[in-house]
């Protein structure tokens, strides 16, 4: 069964980022889910109905497609450095997604995960005060008619790439490489 609840997630996890761990069936937002939780804090759910992307879009999946989470960094680093965390999540995914699947994904700056010029993945950074909360959506089991029209960079899915992978297995991935790219940033 492919599911993101603290049994399938925990003992998965390599490091410090994914704890404490909460999933919810459905939110607004996971982004939401965070507010007051420490660095390394991890909210995921099946269904957002409030989710967003970069420049006021929506980010829409239908339940138990994606892998959609969120995660909260507090790095003592320039406000003006703070950006750059998007793209650093954005390597992490593509590696993790390159890693399970043998996909040849790479980062379309600043917050794009793409599979030979389709968006899998995307990721949206926060900051204020002193804190990041990094939201990523990648797209797992979706079909043509339930990912929006793109005339740029069209959006896929791993299925639709002929390759299947675990959430639960994907969101370990994510966050261990993550975790050591976040590192060694700072």
């Amino acid at each position: 069964m492919d599911e993101l609840s603290p049994e399938a997630v925990l003992p998965r996890l390599r490091g410090r980022f994914g704890l404490p761990y909460r999933f919810e069936d459905a939110c607004a937002s996971t982004q939401r889910l965070l507010d007051g939780q420490p660095e390394g804090a991890v909210a995921a759910t099946d269904f957002q109905s409030e989710g967003r992307g970069r420049l006021g879009r929506t980010w829409e999946a239908p339940p138990g497609s994606s892998l959609l989470f969120s995660l909260v960094l507090e790095p003592e680093a320039p406000p003006e450095r703070l950006p750059e965390l998007t793209p650093l999540a954005g390597h992490a995914v593509a590696d993790a997604v390159r890693a399970l699947t043998g996909l040849a994904t790479i980062v379309k700056a600043p917050n794009d995960v793409l599979v030979e010029g389709r968006k899998l993945a995307g990721i949206l950074g926060e900051a204020a005060e002193g804190r990041v909360v990094l939201g990523i959506g990648v797209n797992l089991r979706q079909r043509h008619e339930e990912l929006p029209e793109r005339p740029v960079f069209p959006a896929t899915s791993l299925a639709l790439e002929g390759v299947e992978v675990a959430r639960a297995d994907l969101l370990a991935e994510v966050l261990a490489r993550l975790e050591s790219a976040y590192d060694a940033w700072r």
